[in-house]
Parts: C-alpha cells; structure tokens; sequence
C-alpha cells in the first residue's frame, strides 16, 4: 500500500452539510423577487379562474375527454355538470 492509501479510512466516513442557512437566504432573495405586492390569496384566486376558462365552452369530444379525466381521477371536477359551469 502507498503511503497516500495509508490515509483513507477503510470504513464509511459520517459527512453531514447543514444548509439551513443557506436555504433561508434563498428565501429571503424568493420573497425579495416577488416583491411587497404579492398577494397569495390573489393568485390562488386567479389560478382558478384560468382553470375555469380553461374547462368552460368545450365541444362533445372535449367534454367526454375531461368527463373520462375526471371520472378517472386525473382531474378534479369543476363547476355543475359541464366543465366550467
């Protein structure tokens, strides 16, 4: 054995890196590029409205492909009977 295989450890070796801080910096620079405007609630709002326009006025074909989704458990169920109602 040579003397540079002499020093490596024959067993597996504990190697932890603790990214806490690091994590909460990338946080703080998520936040920062949303800027003090955002409003959570509003865009959750807003994503459902574009789900419903999405679905809304579909032709036969469509509605039967979103009712077999649905059905399947693919897609959630939106509005009545129709895709968006």
């Amino acid at each position: 054995m040579s003397a540079p295989d002499a020093a490596r450890p024959t067993e597996p070796v504990d190697f932890a890196v603790d990214l806490t801080g690091h994590e909460m910096t990338r946080r703080v620079h998520v936040m920062d590029a949303l800027g003090a405007g955002w409003d959570p609630v509003e865009v959750m709002r807003g994503e459902e409205e574009a789900y419903d326009l999405l679905y809304s006025g579909l032709d036969e074909e469509q509605q039967r492909l979103y009712d077999t989704l649905v059905a399947a458990g693919v897609l959630p169920r939106r509005g009545g009977s129709r895709a968006a109602a």
